[in-house]
């Protein structure tokens, strides 16, 4: 098919391949056993197009404890060329922050569950202003008014509508629009089960599935008539075939009776003068051309420096530790209270064999509680997955930097600081050896702990996309670890 400047909508039932198409379309699907080319303007797509091209994946990924503009000045800095001035990137971030309507929220933050935010069509239209930052002449969107109401997901295809006016071809997958929404396409391509129904303008759908057989009722939504139709389950259906049996004409070269109605309607396509336009047009620009096989889907490229997407991935840590100290607060809370607990109950150890043998036990507990304290940590990676693929596919940042600035923002502050209070509360309490050397001794020994438990308990969490799952598996290793030690 074609996709022209303009609204472009891939609709089809769940399971019919809407988002499959998609990622095709936007090189993020691998295209190993794929065939066929995705051409721009006639040509190849280039090698950094996913980077170059807007994607607004379906959940709305963005950092929730964050503002609007603080989400926009972390895809500016990292997705604009460092050529650019402050300044006149700040410039661009106000630009689309009025152009999306986001003027009122701008300076709110987005919200999680923890924190209230903006509202959800809001935050839909920060996740479409991220991919806005570079101004990219293809936007692609899988189901943008999912978990959106009907006033809140007319007033996001508005945008879209306005923004296609601009010369943008704007690409979208949605699954059952109403009718006001529905008169805004431009393009209306329909799927099932991975099969093309039709391709065409949106404004000859109708006309086309009448010239079949299948007449729309005045009352229905078209959006709803074309699934019932592609189902099989629409009174249409059975009133064409009524109609039909009257004498309706037959259109060309029919499928067989017994043939299954996603076939039917996918040969009636192939016949249509639809389909045979498209094709001409797509010779055009497919003629003469040799084939070659595309790299797009690996090709990530980098507008910015590994030190440049270390700091900003760090600040972004960082603030969001701050924005959400639930966590981080109750942790130091229960590290102090543990800490007085152990003190208490190992107050003033005696240098006599009872006291040697609490002495190794405390020890033992001491390094138990260092390994389950750092559980936490499995969460850093599972928690932003979604994000994290996102904008690693997007060309935000390497994950070397991802992985390293997370170090620095997340796990050295929160295994750090309970170590230094633990060895502070529980050294004196215990009436270890008044020594500075052996007391900075204990204070590294546990910090090593805690880094050591942190780093299997990532190396687990990386191949997790459940936090549950990688909590349980961390545990075990540490069960192990104490049987045999």
């Amino acid at each position: 098919g074609i996709m022209k400047p303009g609204l472009n909508a891939i609709l089809g039932p769940t399971g019919g391949g809407k988002s499959s198409l998609l990622d095709v379309l936007a090189a993020r699907k691998d295209p190993h056993g794929l065939s066929g080319d995705v051409l721009i303007n006639g040509a190849p797509r280039p090698a950094n197009f996913k980077c170059n091209s807007g994607y607004v994946v379906q959940d709305d990924v963005v950092m929730g404890t964050l503002t609007v503009r603080e989400n926009l000045q972390f895809s500016a800095a990292l997705r604009l060329p460092t050529t650019m001035t402050s300044h006149e990137k700040n410039e661009r971030i106000n630009m689309v922050i009025q152009e999306l309507g986001l003027d009122k929220v701008a300076d709110s933050k987005v919200g999680t569950q923890f924190i209230r935010g903006v509202s959800g069509g809001e935050r839909k239209r920060t996740s479409i202003a991220m991919e806005l930052i570079t101004d990219p002449s293809i936007l692609f969107l899988d189901e943008p008014t999912t978990g959106l109401d009907s006033s809140t997901a007319n007033a996001v295809l508005l945008l879209l509508k306005r923004m296609s006016k601009q010369g943008r071809t704007i690409i979208f997958s949605i699954h059952q629009p109403r009718y006001s929404i529905f008169k805004l396409f431009d393009s209306l391509t329909l799927l099932a089960s991975g099969r093309l129904m039709f391709h065409g303008p949106a404004r000859d759908a109708l006309g086309y599935f009448a010239s079949i057989g299948y007449n729309c009722e005045p009352y229905n939504n078209p959006a709803d008539f074309f699934l019932d139709v592609i189902n099989g389950d629409s009174s249409a259906v059975v009133l064409s075939r009524a109609d039909r049996d009257e004498g309706a004409q037959e259109p060309e070269e029919p499928p067989e009776k017994d043939t299954p109605l996603i076939d039917k309607l996918a040969a009636f396509y192939t016949n249509s003068s639809f389909f045979k336009d498209t094709k001409v047009e797509l010779d055009q620009f497919s003629g003469g051309r040799k084939k070659k096989k595309s790299s797009v889907y690996k090709e990530v490229t980098y507008t910015t420096s590994f030190c440049h997407q270390l700091r900003w991935i760090s600040r972004r840590s960082f603030k969001n530790l701050l924005g959400n100290p639930q966590a981080s607060i109750a942790q130091i809370i229960v590290t102090v209270i543990l800490g007085l607990v152990i003190g208490a109950i190992f107050y003033d150890l005696k240098n006599d064999p009872s006291g040697i043998q609490n002495r190794a036990g405390v020890l033992f507990f001491l390094t138990t509680n260092q390994c389950f304290s750092s559980v936490s940590a499995v969460e850093l990676l599972v928690v932003e997955k979604k994000l994290f693929i996102h904008e690693y596919i997007s060309g935000y940042y390497r994950v070397s930097s991802y992985f390293f600035g997370k170090l620095l923002s997340d796990l050295l502050p929160m295994r750090m600081l309970p170590s230094i209070i633990f060895t502070c509360i529980t050294y004196f309490l215990l009436g270890l050896k008044p020594a500075v050397g052996s007391f900075f001794i204990m204070m590294f020994t546990l910090m090593m702990v805690a880094y050591s438990a942190s780093s299997m308990a990532l190396a687990i969490a990386a191949g997790q996309s459940v936090v549950s799952v990688a909590t349980l598996l961390m545990t075990i290793s540490f069960v192990f670890m104490m049987f045999f030690s």
